[in-house]
């Protein structure tokens, strides 16, 4: 089998025509991991159909609380079915970042899929908290699944004493920004089978040719500066490590303004101002499908020493992110306002 060129350094970066390798196949090529339905809509239409789907269920009339209710049942008999059928080998993970957003997913696939999960945080806020996905039933099985270790990430030997004999097999680090971020916990456990790290796709160098493939040049300049330090860092220690570059992520309990602020000025029948023309292209991911690429990278050796870009499979425009969010919404078509 022909395996992909290296770059000087020995990171295989892995070039595909879309930007949501989730899973590598045989090939050693990044495809996506979901499920895609036929395109029988524009890119705005199918992201409208998502987003209203999620960010705006609650304003959706027609579903009564008994179809919702019973949405959710049906959802914790799958999950407990998905439990039955967990991977022979379940691993002992450390997940730092596991609280807020892409975590809280994440953290509650591994559990299903059998694996013993553990959560480091600085214990300034809950743990675990009931999201709407979650039955009462399945909320209390995961808040009892869910370890918790209190702890500073930065504090090397707070870190070192919390992890010491802790014997996790695999780090998944959500919210790291700079290479001292990872410094204590690649010291405190140095027999690691695998580091899966969530970077940004906001490392490339600006470019005119779209979209941009893992091999392209990078910013060093880049406010995600960081991320690259990490990686290469991950990388010059001999980790056996993957790297995930999202694009826009969006979905429920996001806390950045991504979608959100689109919704707000619809809801108040307000003007959208979008910079330039609005025809500058971007692409969003649901971050439930951000957790399932996560999941896939896990014990898989061709992930090894990779990076990826994760993203949905379409590009949109800034017009059409402002015009899919008021269909999601049954909103009339917004004002856009070009500055």
């Amino acid at each position: 089998e022909k395996r992909p060129p290296r770059r000087a350094g020995g990171i295989r970066r892995e070039s595909t025509r879309t930007t949501l390798p989730t899973c590598p196949t045989p090939r050693a090529r990044a495809r996506a991991s979901h499920t895609r339905k036929r395109a029988t809509t524009t890119g705005e239409e199918k992201m409208a159909t998502t987003m209203m789907s999620t960010t705006m269920a609650t304003r959706r009339g027609g579903r009564s609380l008994a179809a919702q209710s019973q949405r959710r049942r049906s959802a914790g008999a799958l999950r407990r079915a998905t439990r039955m059928m967990a991977a022979q080998q379940p691993k002992k993970i450390l997940m730092l970042g596991g609280t807020r957003f892409i975590g809280v997913y994440l953290a509650r696939m591994l559990v299903d899929e059998g694996h013993e999960v553990t959560l480091l945080t600085r214990g300034k806020s809950p743990v675990t908290t009931q999201i709407p996905d979650d039955t009462d039933e399945y909320y209390a099985e995961y808040a009892k699944a869910i370890n918790h270790i209190a702890c500073d990430r930065k504090d090397a030997d707070a870190v070192a004493g919390k992890l010491k004999g802790s014997g996790f097999d695999v780090v998944y680090d959500i919210n790291a920004r700079e290479k001292e971020d990872i410094e204590p916990i690649l010291g405190a456990l140095p027999n690691l089978d695998q580091y899966i790290l969530c970077s940004s796709a906001g490392v490339y160098l600006k470019s005119d040719e779209m979209p941009h493939m893992e091999k392209d040049a990078v910013d060093p300049k880049s406010r995600h500066k960081g991320k690259l330090d990490m990686e290469t860092h991950l990388e010059a220690v001999g980790a056996n490590f993957t790297s995930v570059r999202p694009v826009y992520i969006y979905g429920p309990l996001n806390y950045n303004p991504v979608e959100e602020w689109f919704f707000h000025r619809i809801a108040a029948g307000r003007p959208i101002p979008v910079p330039g023309n609005g025809k500058q292209i971007t692409q969003l991911g649901h971050v439930k499908d951000l957790a399932v690429a996560f999941t896939k990278i896990l014990g898989n050796d061709k992930a090894k020493n990779q990076i990826y870009n994760i993203s949905g499979e379409k590009f949109v425009t800034f017009d059409g992110i402002a015009k899919a969010c008021a269909a999601a919404a049954g909103a009339p078509e917004p004002e856009l306002v070009h500055f």
